[in-house]
């Protein structure tokens, strides 16, 4: 039952967005209210479920997609495209995860797991390469966010540096934002005919600016 209201809560995604109604959901799958309530207590937990099992089957195609792949530049490009065609294919829990933030909705903490699926295999990738060697030494930054991304970098990416850091999350949001640019509309009459070609042009980009090759 919590996966049939869960399926019925995403066509409500496609035809309202992220304004779900509990109630409508129980109407559509001929329940009382009352008895979705002992599923999902709130609009809020639904709307987490729903959120939590997006990012998940975004990680999960990203992840498969860079198995076996050799190549830093090669395994960058495959978790890529892999993201973009995953939000073709699903656009409309694209926006929920990566679109306008919900009203008055506050995501708990076991989304961030789930959420940082992606980031962390980009991550992955970049460390990897600068950890054997493949990626070279570059100036080190300076200024305040310099320091927060040094102590991302002791977190999370070893001995990386605080640059090599920068740029992948650079990378990240550069990803989400191309891919969100091309849903939403603002590739019309600019680039109709090979949006792939264009998205793998700016992946490209983004992969040289930290240093994979």
């Amino acid at each position: 039952m919590t996966e049939e209201i869960k399926t019925v809560a995403r066509r409500h995604l496609a035809s309202d967005g992220a304004n779900l109604s509990l109630r409508a959901v129980a109407r559509d799958l001929g329940m009382a209210s009352s008895a979705v309530y002992r599923y999902f207590a709130s609009r809020d937990e639904l709307l987490t479920a729903l959120i939590i099992d997006a990012y998940d089957a975004l990680g999960a195609a990203a992840e498969h997609a860079a198995e076996g792949v050799r190549g830093d530049l090669d395994r960058w490009l495959a978790v890529a495209l892999a993201v973009r065609d995953w939000a073709l294919a699903e656009p409309h829990q694209w926006a929920l995860i990566y679109g306008s933030p919900v009203p008055g909705y506050q995501a708990p903490p076991d989304t961030i797991g789930p959420a940082t699926r992606v980031i962390l295999l980009i991550a992955a990738i970049v460390r990897e390469a600068y950890e054997a060697g493949r990626i070279p030494d570059q100036p080190p930054l300076t200024g305040r966010y310099a320091e927060e991304l040094a102590a991302v970098a002791e977190q999370f990416a070893g001995r990386a540096p605080a640059r090599l850091v920068g740029a992948a999350m650079s990378g990240f949001i550069h990803m989400c934002g191309a891919v969100s640019a091309e849903l939403f509309g603002q590739l019309t009459n600019g680039v109709d005919e090979d949006r792939r070609g264009f998205f793998e042009f700016q992946m490209r980009g983004a992969a040289a600016f930290a240093g994979l090759s």
